[in-house]
């Protein structure tokens, strides 16, 4: 009896049959030999064709098998099952019958994935829209048309039905290159640029070696970043030590906004996996900047804008957040240091 890997993204099983199982039915012989897999699931197995002995697949739970048979079953990846409706709060800034918005707090993911199959935006979007969101965007992510990082907080846009799905996942490609669409965040960043705007122009693509990681290589997708510089901190040295930057996305790569600032040198507040060599730079700051700074727990990142285009009436509608109350902290703390 041995596993011989995966097969189809699921795993593929074989065993032997030795003949003193005491029923020579397939069904039967496999529910010995593999009881971890009830009598249903075989039964399914073999209806399905997963079953395969002396090369050929068994359709027949009755089928009868003989000694020194050797039989495969290929179980697939077990389907993940359709987020359920919870009562999360949401903070709403817009809604009609075909898009809302929302404000989202920081430690809220996006959609249900492993480690976090409940408790996500989603979750909280089926108890609140209702039956309306069924289906769009996929079942694990529905009406979601773009994402922010668990720990952004900002400006969010999600459909309600097919037709503004569509729409927003138009724009949301073109990337207001040639329509209206605008997303902004503010960014608290280490150090100080030596110019008031700039843009990072950089592909990103899968990190090679720590692949939950996202990094600037040129075999990655076309990525853009505009920033323009609004405030310059300085640390208890009265030398500069940290700024607030202003970036507008003209692409929408994973993690795109954190890893260029941390291209450029200049990665963001807060930001464990893109600025760890940074930490040490905590100690420039003054008392309240540490305080504000280990309290923030999190990458310094706000989407604080949001225009597009109504998905049905065509109107420009425009949004803007306001930071959070970490944020504000963090930014009053930076000030007092002037």
């Amino acid at each position: 009896m041995k596993e011989q890997g995966s097969s189809n993204s699921g795993q593929r099983l074989e065993v032997t049959v030795g003949g003193v199982e005491g029923s020579p039915r397939l069904d039967r012989v496999l529910a010995v030999l593999r009881p971890e897999l009830s009598r249903s699931r075989l039964k399914a197995l073999i209806l399905a064709g997963s079953v395969t002995a002396r090369g050929t697949p068994i359709r027949d739970p009755a089928y009868h098998v003989a000694r020194g048979d050797t039989i495969t079953i290929d179980v697939p990846e077990a389907a993940a099952p359709e987020p359920l409706g919870e009562d999360i709060a949401l903070d709403i800034v817009y809604e009609d019958d075909d898009i809302i918005v929302i404000d989202k707090p920081k430690g809220l993911v996006v959609h249900p994935a492993a480690g976090h199959e409940s408790g996500t935006l989603v979750n909280a979007l089926i108890a609140h829209c209702g039956a309306s969101l069924s289906g769009i965007g996929g079942v694990r992510r529905p009406g979601i048309v773009h994402r922010l990082d668990k720990d952004t907080t900002g400006l969010m846009v999600v459909a309600k039905n097919d037709h503004a799905h569509q729409s927003l996942t138009a724009q949301f490609s073109d990337h207001g290159r040639t329509g209206p669409m605008q997303r902004g965040y503010m960014a608290f960043i280490w150090g100080v640029p030596n110019r008031q705007r700039g843009t990072v122009a950089a592909p990103i693509d899968r990190h090679p070696y720590a692949r939950e990681k996202m990094a600037v290589r040129q075999s990655g997708r076309e990525a853009v970043t505009h920033w323009e510089l609004q405030a310059a901190y300085q640390g208890r040295d009265g030398k500069p030590v940290a700024s607030l930057l202003a970036c507008q996305l003209e692409t929408g790569r994973t993690h795109q906004i954190r890893v260029h600032l941390a291209h450029i040198g200049h990665p963001l507040m807060g930001d464990a996996v893109y600025g760890p060599h940074f930490k040490t730079k905590a100690g420039r700051l003054g008392p309240e900047g540490q305080a504000a700074l280990a309290a923030l727990g999190r990458q310094a990142l706000h989407a604080y804008l949001l225009a597009l285009e109504h998905p049905r009436t065509g109107e420009l509608l425009h949004w803007e957040a306001p930071l959070p109350e970490d944020l504000i902290l963090l930014q009053s703390a930076l000030e007092a240091a002037l």
